[in-house]
């Protein structure tokens, strides 16, 4: 079993920064690459960013690169649990959305979302222009 939890959301004005942090735990998940997903109401959950397990590569979508960062938070890992940061900056109006992590064996299609085992349960994010 893979257990993963979001937090760090908040109602922001746009071009503030925000970091959301995802806790990773379960045996389940040792191996697995992790990414940030987010939807917004009426819409699709859309891939955002990907950190792999194996060597840290990381792949972002268009909409936030140059902006969003996907890191892993060393210091705050324990032998149980890991820890992935989202570092948002210059967050404009159309980021708002739920923020969901999840993880999944790493896949050339990681930005489909029928490629992740494991989703916590999201995150909110509300940028005021």
């Amino acid at each position: 079993q893979g257990l993963l939890r979001e937090s760090g959301g908040g109602s922001v004005q746009a071009g503030d920064s925000l970091r959301l942090s995802c806790v990773v735990s379960g045996r389940a998940t040792k191996g697995y690459s992790i990414a940030w997903f987010r939807q917004s109401p009426g819409k699709e959950r859309d891939f955002v960013a990907i950190i792999k397990w194996r060597d840290d590569t990381t792949v972002y979508a268009e909409s936030v690169k140059g902006r969003f960062t996907i890191s892993r938070d060393n210091a705050r890992n324990t032998a149980d649990t890991n820890t992935v940061i989202l570092q948002m900056d210059s967050l404009k109006s159309e980021d708002t959305a739920i923020y969901y992590c999840a993880a999944g064996p790493f896949s050339l299609q990681y930005s489909s979302r029928a490629r992740y085992t494991y989703w916590g349960q999201g995150t909110q994010v509300t940028v005021s222009a």
